[in-house]
């Protein structure tokens, strides 16, 4: 009969549990099955000790923290690192109590449990002492080398990268995978975390940080930033870690030489935010090139793959947005953190101003990645705020613009106010001296006076300035409203700017390329050659990096449509800053409006722009808040005084025109908008004539372009007819004012642009010759060939667009003159418009044109000429010549009978004038205008210069220029002095000389 094994006692099976979690023993027993396992520590001087303080050699709970103190500060050959044995003692303490729980006594298994968890306990508390103090362990190298990247980092990291990838492989082509074969113990990181205190716990915590931060710094959209992202993530949730990251030393970095770029290369957040598609200096490009592994030789590739690519970054760059603005809003919503949050976002902000330039410094500014990426991470912080309704729009405060200790907005160009009106402003309503920031001692004072010199009659929550020493509060939302609009800016606005460039330098390289394979094909060199080659490898790098571009903003229509919901939100909050959308506008701008940034409306105009020409990016955005701002502002530089951002108001309508848009939706806009129907035409109009003056050293040819937008648009509408009916009643209440300036600046253009146009086609027809000369022209060197070439492409271009906006003014002349004859019959105009299609018709018809050989424009200023009104006077010595060119050009009988009457109507009339003239015989100098030399029949005393002119002739001056001709002082037809003792002796003398001639 078998002997009974004898029953272990509590004491007995508690040794046995320790030894398995600790892997120690205190009596080296060949027989102990423990001791086969090689990772078993014989802790010999401990267990010396324990029997000479007369104790038993079996482990308990009282010598638990003795044996780990020794096992970790003995020195053991191939023992693990202190880390990792730790973190083992806690899966091993895990693993038994699990045992544990299917013990049957009661009594047994409590105490048993409770030894196995103090021994997890344990494990945790001298895990965290160890990583807060290296050195204090033997063989307690704190970072352990990471053979892949050859750096180092915290043995803590790959657990953390094991639990917030739950074993799910995450998406990325490239990068260190640190949780890779890492199995962390299941609530080992929560045990780490909690119940203990920040001193302990903030070193390791920044440590953390630090190589997170490393662990992404140049990685792309297509490398592994998903699992450094969730662990960033994790750490921010802990009260703890939220509290270590903002007090991480950079969290904001500190020094003379910080700027935008150092700011991203070096902060905590910075690289997360420089993970991106979008290209980047050499210096600080990231890995793998999304350009080259997913567009490369895009023009041989089949549509599915591209699609694959651009589906592919997106769905990255979303993951990425989303993870960020996770760690975001959970570091705002902790009161001890937001003001962090605020004062890094305000920083980056700040330090990267200089990306709104034209021309961005990569070393100095942050990148192109950062700033979409922080676009759209604003933008989902915006979100509660962007309701259809935009309930919440009170809470943005104008005032943030002048008080905020945030941003720093003071220097940007308001859309009305100069920087000394704004200053003069804020010293008016707030008399008291300031701190010497600008800041108002007396912030009640301030509100109160503030509210009382508002004009704009709209309720504002203005708040008052900060007293001395005290910082600005505002709400969250009035915050992340301003600083989500720097952050589009200089993020994705700019970005937009970025791509249209380099579209453009696309295009001028394959045209580039096209000459010279043209030149090579027909005279071949290997200078050709290189240059051909060169090109070829420019273009394929820059089409990788168009479709970069394509891939992380075009095609991203979540993003856009999140940036057309917050521009509307701007342009509702303008508009109730000057009373709201109602029409007419006030005689005066309100302060609160004229003082706001002005890339505010530029931005929302360069979106709608750059939506409009995206399928379906307008889809379910509501546009009629925009249509209004539009109409409101476009004419209106008592408002906004920039006239290039009024103009590209027009350039958004153009957009919307239903021809171009191919939306149907987009009609309504125009035809069925009340504010569009009354105003558009109109505002339109003013626009055209407001043009003429911009200020810029460039905007005698900025205005060609302008115009030609406005003229298309104009050209829609008069097909409409209650917008025809409105532009009909303008031309009679306006017929001596806006209206007339308006015709007078057509014909100007018109005029202008006939001249260019024909004078570039003589200098093309030189150009031509040389070309057509083969053997002179292979003889010259290969790159002025190549010079003279793009000369010519050049000068073909610009013909065809100056006779393209020639044609449309003439054709508006004459559709318009149809229905709308009577500003054409006023004096000063009758002879204008005869002076311009004489002058039309003499180069079209007279003895130069044998030398042009373009035959378009012939034929379509021909068509257009004869439907002016008919009293216009024309020269009846042309339309012989006319009518010959006419019938050359296959033109329709009628219109040249057309002609051949006019001659003859022409010809009478003038017969009959020359006798009215000669009728008077010698006229009297003094009767004549000083600057026609004709017969005055109104005269008028200019009030500065005290000379006489026709009243017809002045007229005729002001509508392009208001001064006076003879000293440059200002003039207008309301301060001409009518002559009325000289009119009565012109009529006089008229009278008498025809009683002498019977």
């Amino acid at each position: 009969m078998a002997t009974p094994k004898p029953q272990r006692t509590p004491e007995e099976i508690e040794d046995i549990i320790l030894r398995k979690i600790f892997l120690v023993i205190l009596k080296e027993n060949p027989e102990n099955p423990s001791s086969s396992d090689p990772r078993v520590i014989y802790l010999e001087m401990t267990a010396a000790e324990i029997l000479s303080e007369g104790k038993s050699l079996l482990l308990s709970r009282d010598l638990m923290e003795r044996v780990l103190i020794d096992r970790l500060s003995g020195e053991f050959p191939k023992s693990e690192p202190p880390f990792n044995y730790l973190i083992g003692c806690y899966k091993r303490a895990q693993e038994e109590v699990k045992k544990i729980s299917n013990m049957k006594d009661k009594t047994l298994r409590s105490e048993m449990d409770s030894a196995a968890k103090q021994a997890k306990k344990l494990a945790v508390s001298y895990a965290r002492i160890h990583l807060g103090n290296p050195g204090l362990f033997s063989n307690g190298n704190l970072r352990d080398n990471n053979p892949e990247s050859g750096s180092s980092y915290s043995p803590l990291l790959p657990l953390l990268f094991s639990e917030v990838s739950n074993g799910v492989m995450l998406d990325g082509f490239g990068g260190n995978d640190f949780g890779r074969g890492v199995d962390c113990p299941p609530g080992i990181l929560e045990d780490f975390f909690k119940d203990s205190d920040f001193d302990t716990l903030d070193p390791i915590l920044k440590g953390l940080y630090e190589d997170l931060r490393g662990s992404v710094l140049k990685v792309s959209a297509l490398g592994n930033f998903q699992q450094p992202l969730r662990a960033l993530s994790y750490l921010v949730k802990l009260p703890v870690g939220a509290k270590s990251l903002v007090n991480h030393p950079w969290w904001i970095p500190k020094g003379v030489y910080l700027n935008g770029r150092v700011i991203e290369m070096t902060s905590i957040l910075g690289p997360f935010f420089h993970v991106s598609a979008l290209p980047d200096h050499t210096i600080f490009k990231s890995q793998p090139d999304a350009g080259q592994q997913c567009f490369s030789d895009a023009s041989t590739r089949r549509a599915a793959d591209l699609l694959s690519s651009f589906t592919t970054i997106k769905t990255l760059m979303n993951t990425l947005y989303n993870n960020l603005a996770d760690v975001l809003l959970c570091l705002l919503r902790n009161p001890e953190t937001r003001d962090s949050v605020l004062g890094y976002l305000a920083e980056v902000i700040n330090k990267n101003a200089s990306r709104a330039h034209l021309q961005v410094d990569p070393i100095s500014c942050a990148s192109s990645g950062m700033f979409v990426n922080l676009s759209a991470v604003m933008l989902r912080l915006a979100e509660p705020f962007l309701d259809a309704n935009l309930k919440k729009r009170d809470k943005i405060d104008p005032t943030y613009v002048f008080n905020s200790n945030c941003l720093d907005l003071r220097g940007l160009t308001a859309l009305h106010a100069t920087s000394e009106e704004v200053a003069e402003w804020i010293d008016k309503v707030n008399p008291v001296k300031t701190d010497g920031s600008g800041l108002n001692r007396d912030g009640e004072n301030g509100l109160r006076q503030i509210q009382e010199a508002s004009s704009s009659g709209s309720t504002l929550n203005v708040k008052p300035t900060p007293s001395s020493g005290e910082k600005a509060k505002y709400p969250f939302i009035c915050e992340c409203f301003f600083m989500t609009a720097r952050v589009l800016n200089l993020g994705l606005l700019k970005a937009f700017s970025d791509f249209k460039h380099l579209v453009q330098d696309i295009s001028r390289s394959e045209d580039s390329l096209a000459t010279l394979k043209d030149m090579q094909g027909q005279t071949p060199s290997p200078q050709l050659e290189l240059e051909i080659s060169r090109l070829e490898k420019e273009i394929e790098l820059y089409s990788q990096e168009k479709f970069c571009y394509e891939a992380q903003i075009l095609r991203d229509g979540v993003l856009i449509q999140r940036a057309l919901s917050f521009y509307r939100l701007m342009v509702v909050w303008l508009v109730g800053l000057v009373g709201g959308f109602k029409m007419p506008l006030s005689s005066t701008c309100p302060m609160e409006f004229a003082s706001m940034p002005e890339h505010f409306v530029e931005d929302a105009m360069e979106l709608l722009i750059f939506a409009s020409r995206i399928p379906k990016a307008l889809d379910g955005i509501i546009l009629d808040d925009f249509m209004n701002f539009i109409i409101m502002f476009m004419g209106s530089p008592q408002f906004i005084k920039n006239p290039y951002l009024r103009a590209k108001m027009v350039e958004v309508l153009n957009c919307w025109m239903p021809r171009r848009s191919g939306s149907s939706a987009t009609s309504t806009l125009f035809e069925g908008h009340e504010l569009s129907l009354e105003y558009l035409v109109r505002n339109l109009l003013k626009l055209y004539v407001d043009i003429e003056f911009t200020g810029s050293h460039t905007q005698f040819y900025d205005k060609f372009n302008i115009r030609h937008n406005i003229a298309e648009l104009l050209e829609y509408l008069w097909q409409v007819p209650s917008h025809r009916n409105a532009w009909k009643q303008i031309a009679k209440e306006e017929e001596k004012g806006v209206y007339l300036n308006f015709l007078n600046f057509l014909i100007n253009d018109s005029i202008y642009l006939l001249d260019e146009s024909l004078n570039k086609i003589l200098e093309l027809k030189e150009l031509e010759a040389e070309m057509s000369n083969t053997a002179e022209w292979e003889r010259r060197p290969a790159q002025e060939r190549q010079e003279r070439t793009r000369l010519f492409h050049s000068q073909e271009n610009i013909i065809r667009i100056d006779m393209k906006l020639a044609n449309e003014d003439v054709s508006m002349l004459a559709f318009t003159s149809e229905q709308i004859t009577a500003p054409f019959l006023l004096p000063e105009m009758v002879e204008r418009v005869a002076n311009m299609l004489n002058y039309f018709l003499l180069q079209l018809v007279g003895p130069q044109r044998k030398s042009l050989t373009l035959k378009d424009p012939e034929k379509v200023m021909l068509k257009t000429y004869f439907r002016p009104p008919s009293p216009v006077m024309a020269d009846h010595t042309m339309n012989s010549a006319a009518a010959d060119v006419l019938r050359r050009i296959g033109e329709d009988g009628r219109i040249i009978q057309d002609f051949i009457h006019l001659g003859a109507k022409a010809k009478a009339a003038a017969s009959e004038a020359m006798d009215t003239e000669a009728a008077l015989g010698d006229i009297p100098d003094e009767f004549l205008d000083p600057i026609q030399y004709t017969l005055m029949k109104d005269p008028v005393i200019l009030p500065s210069s005290r000379i006489t002119l026709d009243r017809p002739v002045i007229q005729r001056h002001l509508l392009s220029d208001s001064t006076d001709p003879f000293n440059r002082s200002h003039l207008t037809a309301e301060m001409l002095i009518p002559n009325t003792e000289l009119k009565a002796r012109i009529k006089e003398f008229i009278r008498s000389q025809e009683l002498k001639k019977g």
